[in-house]
């Protein structure tokens, strides 16, 4: 079976990089090129040689929707968002799958299945080509290495100017990215923004007051402009 080519076309780097750990772990996908918007992936489809596209929604110039209705024959597609409401536009749009971020990859493996051959479902079922977790993760680059975090890992993130420091149970990565690339790759169910410059998990919260957060020992301030939100959000969660 001949593979199918992939174009993610995707504005957020970790994203890009998890989408492509994912396609390379399938037998029958093939990257072919990545793309951070929607004209320069109009350019990439002009040459012929994509099967399918992973497309992000909320795209610079372009947003992802309209750039679907631009294709008079498009290649199948498969919708990666953190926005849940657009839905029922992208299968009105015959897409293949609409995926939620953050994308699991037992999730990104039943959309793939669903991809098509001459009109018929693929067969066999996709499988990792090497044995995988189906834990959300995402990708930093640290001195040139690609370091894989589970989500589930994760107390808090902390913005720290041109950086993001990443504190896990075990460890703390420094890596040079703003807090909103990283932000769309956790769940909003277990990930909140309590301050400008941090992002907790609230499964790993024991004890909030209405100024401050205790997290993994450490004492995390809740923004002003934060506050009613959060808080309203913790009390309603029955996070403790």
């Amino acid at each position: 079976m001949e593979k199918y080519r992939c174009l993610v076309v995707e504005d957020e780097p970790l994203a890009a990089e998890i989408l492509q750990d994912y396609i390379r772990q399938i037998s029958f996908l093939e990257l072919e090129a990545i793309a951070s918007n929607a004209l320069d992936a109009l350019d990439l489809l002009k040459a012929g040689n994509i099967d399918v596209v992973f497309l992000d929604i909320n795209l610079p110039k372009l947003k992802g929707l309209d750039f679907i209705r631009t294709l008079k024959s498009p290649p199948q597609i498969i919708i990666t968002t953190a926005f849940r409401e657009y839905a029922v536009d992208g299968y009105e749009l015959n897409v293949v799958d609409y995926l939620l971020k953050p994308i699991s990859f037992q999730r990104f493996i039943g959309a793939v299945n669903r991809l098509k051959e001459n009109g018929k479902v693929l067969t066999p079922v996709a499988t990792p080509l090497h044995s995988t977790t189906a834990e959300p993760f995402f990708l930093i680059n640290i001195n040139k290495k690609k370091i894989k975090i589970y989500t589930d890992e994760v107390l808090f993130i902390e913005s720290k100017k041109e950086y993001i420091s990443i504190v896990t149970a075990s460890d703390t990565y420094l890596a040079k990215y703003q807090l909103a690339d990283i932000e769309n790759q956790l769940g909003k169910n277990t990930f909140i923004r309590i301050h400008r410059s941090f992002i907790v998990s609230k499964k790993r919260i024991r004890a909030f007051t209405a100024t401050d957060v205790e997290i993994g020992g450490h004492k995390i301030p809740i923004g002003r402009s934060y506050k009613e939100l959060v808080l309203g959000s913790l009390e309603s969660s029955g996070t403790l």
